[in-house]
């Protein structure tokens, strides 16, 4: 059996995620919300299993990295800082006939004409008038469009405000993790027995008003992100930024991705104030696209919470007595690019006996379920009373499932849909012998293992 090629496999994971309980549109009975989904059942499971992976890859196996949940709320100030008040856009055009509003600098990458966000509204707009021909509008087909003006991706929110007016003391929900970690980095460096170099991790939410959300959870405008800053002696950037790059490459394979469907893009057009900027870009159904952020960001953030805040954010060395503003290494991945990049490695279609099974083969260690328990027949009640014995017991340590619905055909087939590696059938013999049917997701083999035995045997398998 060999995975299917299929020209449509973005719309298969779509309903497969929606009909098995993984996403769904948020505010679904209301017609939807553009650019917001929810987590089902199965899709918080996984989503919470690639945060722990990650978590665990940051701090848990690490003795140089402490963790942080900042606010999502914080001092307007401090994305005065940042730059994002001013330069956190994108740019953005409006079409003259059906007045849908697009993501410029998109339209010309799909035109397959090179541009970036990055790019003044001058620079972006000669690009756009020189290919004006090219740019279809994908909603209408029509090709004429206003000028690109840019827009700020920053949400504004009245938290504080108690006037009828936003544009006084406008508070902002965050547009990235990465700032509540730099105007806590003296609190933890006087809080924890941390020294340099070391780093800060954060799993959180995320906002951004984007002008074109698309490819399903791939860019959407409420999301998470999994972001870690590592700060350095200045001068140490390139040897700790080309660790961080083969630590970062080696996760996502450890996550089950393959190397072949992984590349390196490098960025031509830096900010200002980074030294080096790579991404991960794994290849999607929609083709390579940008995984993680590896980015060598100087002495920037520091330097500018310093100047804003008035406070002193250099460090002193304590075995040296040298005062400097630490440099900054950063990791930035996305909860939901992850998923959905996990997703797409998984998806399989086999042909079995003249149908079609789809399955989802994914990392046992991230599978929303472990195992799923099945008693034989579900109107046997020594079978389904031993079934909830083994299900309790291996409830404990593993996160299973109890499904006696429907023949164990389509409980396989169920199973294989979400994923789950091991399937567990309780029948008669069991009543005898003891002994329960280990299914294997992938392989569909069977064999029988000892009830007594199933922790050993499953702990060496996941």
């Amino acid at each position: 059996m060999k995975k299917k090629e299929t020209d449509n496999l973005m719309d298969k994971i779509v309903s497969l995620t929606k009909r098995r309980g993984f996403v769904f549109p948020s505010s679904e009975i209301y017609d939807g919300f553009t650019a917001v989904y929810d987590f089902g059942p199965y899709g918080v499971e996984l989503a919470n299993n690639i945060k722990r992976e990650w978590w665990k890859a940051m701090t848990q196996y690490r003795d140089d990295i402490v963790g942080l949940d900042s606010a999502i709320f914080m001092s307007p100030k401090i994305w005065e800082a940042s730059g994002h008040v001013k330069g956190f856009s994108d740019p953005l055009t409006e079409c003259k006939k059906c007045h849908a509003r697009l993501r410029l600098d998109a339209l010309l990458e799909e035109a397959g004409i090179f541009a970036d966000e990055k790019m003044t509204e001058e620079e972006i707009n000669k690009i756009f008038n020189e290919n004006a021909g090219k740019i279809k509008c994908p909603a209408c087909g029509a090709t004429d469009f206003t000028p690109g003006k840019k827009f700020n991706l920053l949400v504004q929110a009245n938290l504080g405000n108690f006037t009828s007016d936003w544009t006084k003391e406008p508070t902002y929900l965050r547009g990235e993790t990465c700032q509540g970690i730099y105007v806590n980095f003296k609190n933890v460096l006087d809080s924890a027995r941390v020294k340099i170099p070391f780093g800060i991790a954060q799993i959180g939410k995320a906002f951004r008003n984007e002008i074109t959300a698309r490819q399903f959870i791939f860019r959407t405008r409420e999301f998470e992100q999994m972001e870690m800053q590592y700060f350095v002696k200045p001068g140490d950037d390139s040897k700790y930024y080309e660790e961080w790059k083969a630590a970062r490459w080696k996760f996502y394979l450890d996550l089950g991705l393959s190397a072949v469907n992984l590349k390196w893009h490098q960025h031509e057009n830096l900010v200002f104030y980074a030294k080096e900027a790579y991404d991960i870009e794994y290849k999607f159904p929609f083709g390579f696209k940008e995984l993680e952020g590896i980015h060598a960001r100087g002495d920037y953030d520091l330097t500018q919470h310093s100047k804003f805040s008035g406070k002193d954010l250099s460090y002193l060395d304590p075995t040296t007595n040298e005062k400097y503003m630490p440099h900054v290494v950063e990791t930035s991945a996305g909860v939901g690019r992850t998923f959905l990049a996990v997703l797409t490695e998984a998806y399989c279609e086999e042909e079995l006996a003249g149908e079609t099974r789809i399955v989802l083969k994914l990392a046992p260690k991230i599978a929303p379920i472990k195992i799923a328990i099945f008693p034989l027949l579900k109107n046997k009640p020594e079978l389904v009373a031993k079934a909830r014995e083994v299900y309790d017991a291996l409830k404990l340590v593993w996160r299973c499932e109890f499904d006696d619905n429907g023949n164990i055909g389509k409980r396989y087939r169920r199973q294989d849909e979400i994923g789950t590696p091991y399937c567990l059938t309780i029948d008669f013999d069991t009543l005898e012998n003891s002994e329960v049917t280990v299914r294997d997701r992938d392989t569909m083999k069977q064999e029988k293992i000892k009830i007594i035995d199933l922790e050993k045997f499953f702990r060496e398998k996941i």
